[in-house]
């Protein structure tokens, strides 16, 4: 008999701990988790141009577009402040754009990136986190995601390559993204994407 008790007693402490683990993992869910849109974003650079003060032949420049109520930063915020780690002292230039009637800050590991007015063609954006590349030259080089996924790391980062192959003088065109990840719209009459994993994508 006391071995039948053990076994009771074992089976209800099993199930016990497989209601508290599911019901942690339903809180996880509803609080940071959504599934992924069916329909990937378009990312089009069509229009978008630097402001007239930063047009033109100079540094290669990065222009961050975030949103601060966008759940989708965090994660793409350590990511960043890696890009601006490894690529500020090869001379790329870093600069943020905020979604206009928004309010919030950067984070202190990305104090260094320069506050940028709307550029032409900003407004029509479908989505963010986004970013802009132009190169040396001051042309389009790159626009779209971060990556793609659920997170957002330079494993699977599209822009690792794309500055790469710019500093090392080696052209790029790829101003249009077909992705599926973790993005918040940008525009007002945008439909809100659904997202996965929302506190940590790219």
């Amino acid at each position: 008999m006391p071995a039948r008790r053990k076994l009771i007693l074992a089976s209800l402490a099993a199930l016990l701990a497989g209601a508290t683990l599911l019901g942690a993992y339903h809180w996880f869910q509803q609080r940071y988790i959504r599934p992924f849109d069916t329909q990937p974003t378009l990312f089009s650079g069509a229009g978008l141009q630097l402001p007239a003060g930063l047009a033109g032949p100079g540094a290669i420049r990065l222009v961050h577009f975030w949103d601060p109520a966008c759940p989708c930063n965090v994660g793409n915020q350590q990511h960043l402040a890696e890009l601006l780690a490894r690529f500020a002292p090869l001379g790329v230039q870093f600069f943020a754009v905020q979604k206009p009637a928004s309010q919030g800050r950067l984070p202190a590991t990305l104090q260094a990136l320069r506050p940028l007015a709307m550029p032409p063609g900003a407004e029509a954006l479908p989505a963010s986190p986004a970013v802009a590349i132009w190169d040396r030259q001051g042309r389009l080089a790159y626009f779209g995601p971060y990556s793609e996924g659920a997170v957002c790391s330079s494993a699977n980062s599209f822009i690792e390559p794309v500055l790469q192959a710019l500093v090392d003088g080696r052209p790029v065109q790829a101003t249009q993204t077909l992705a599926q990840g973790c993005y918040c719209p940008w525009r007002a009459d945008s439909r809100a994407p659904a997202s996965t994993l929302a506190g940590a994508g790219p």
